[in-house]
């Protein structure tokens, strides 16, 4: 009975593969929207991704994939509990469509509370994709932020875990005016980042500051996880 009831579980995953929709990528942007995000923050943030993805850059570049889609769910973090799906799983492979989930982007409330559990948004990334009804070659998570990870589970364990399922873990740090908000230990947060976040195949982190407005950044970002294209500033792979 056993054999039989794993060659039936068998069957049931090779199915769902089967019918999952081919995407290129399978983008998670999980945004900040801890208690250091105010409310112009938090604006500025979803209408930069959301304008990034409507550009013709990044469409372009989403057309010229092996499929011409890509899968991308728009998550805001904050303390341990306080994951949330702001725009769900959208396929975009044209103007219509960014255009779609940008307008659920800039019109949604405000959800998340309590302060910068990223490993939390990490796992709650990871769940996301493997729920999804996408099957694509990469899988990326896209944290944006202006601080280190605070609390939830130790940042190394969800980033491993993540990583050894195959994950990609990019950043983007949000520089304040006059600088970098530092870690604990002294570090510049785009160090940290590097250091502590991102993993896998070509990870890199990009900056947003007072020379490189967010929708610069995020748009640069896009343009490197769908294409390989844009000039992130890179640091080594993990």
């Amino acid at each position: 009975m056993r054999h039989i009831a794993l060659f039936v579980l068998s069957l049931l995953a090779g199915s769902a593969a089967a019918h999952a929709e081919p995407v290129d990528v399978e983008l998670v942007i999980a945004a900040d929207g801890s208690g250091s995000i105010d409310a112009d923050e938090l604006r500025l943030q979803r209408d930069g991704w959301a304008s990034a993805l409507e550009s013709p850059e990044v469409l372009a570049a989403i057309a010229d994939g092996m499929i011409g889609r890509i899968g991308i769910v728009y998550v805001e973090w904050g303390g341990p509990a306080s994951q949330h799906v702001i725009v769900d799983w959208h396929v975009i492979g044209d103007a219509a469509s960014a255009a779609r989930f940008g307008s659920q982007l800039r019109e949604a409330p405000r959800m998340a509370h309590g302060y910068n559990s990223i490993s939390a948004a990490i796992d709650f990334g990871v769940g996301l994709v493997e729920a999804n009804t996408f099957e694509g070659p990469r899988k990326i998570i896209d944290v944006s932020g202006d601080g280190p990870n605070i609390g939830g589970p130790p940042i190394s364990l969800s980033r491993a875990n993540a990583l050894a399922k195959g994950f990609t873990i990019n950043a983007l740090a949000i520089r304040r005016p006059g600088g970098s908000i530092r870690s604990v230990d002294g570090r510049p947060l785009e160090r940290y980042y590097a250091d502590a976040i991102i993993g896998g195949p070509g990870a890199f982190v990009e900056i947003a500051d007072e020379t490189r407005p967010f929708a610069l950044a995020a748009r640069r970002k896009l343009l490197t996880e769908i294409a390989g294209a844009g000039g992130a500033t890179r640091h080594a792979s993990r």
